[in-house]
């Protein structure tokens, strides 16, 4: 019996909770786990601005997960180009992809080619956007606040 290889793309800026679950309920659903770390470009071109943390370092807090086994930098936009270069079984995505019209168009375009999408829970009320939303007012904080970092 071959290994079920899953793959997790992600930004994982500002690491927190929700990409712990996501990275775990992952795991329990493959073999082995690719973490793919959007690069800092790519998260630039995409959500049209760069990560707080850069993509090095990244990498270096997600390959120490113990649900990873493998950790990827994704170059490319395209998730098809990622999978005919690390030809992985199932895909793993937060729910709040589930029902859009980009996540019905990746499901489609990925069974094509016989590769599983799988969708976890979002994690609410925590989110890269909320620790961001944290860091610009602690900017904007009393001098010993902005002293401290």
């Amino acid at each position: 019996m071959t290994a079920r290889i899953g793959y997790a793309p992600g930004a994982y800026d500002l690491f927190h909770v929700g990409h712990l679950n996501i990275l775990r309920h992952a795991r329990e659903h493959c073999d082995h786990l690719v973490a793919g770390v959007v690069s800092d470009e790519m998260l630039e071109r995409t959500k049209g601005r760069r990560p707080v943390v850069p993509l090095e370092e990244r990498m270096e807090i997600v390959r120490h997960v113990r649900y990873v086994d493998q950790v990827h930098a994704e170059t490319v936009p395209d998730k098809l180009d990622t999978w005919r270069e690390l030809r992985f079984d199932v895909f793993f995505k937060g729910d709040d992809w589930r029902g859009t019209a980009k996540g019905r168009d990746l499901e489609r375009r990925f069974a094509e080619v016989g590769v599983e999408v799988v969708y976890f829970p979002y994690t609410m009320h925590t989110s890269s956007t909320a620790l961001r939303r944290a860091l610009a007012l602690l900017e904007g904080a009393s001098e010993p606040l902005a002293a401290a970092r």
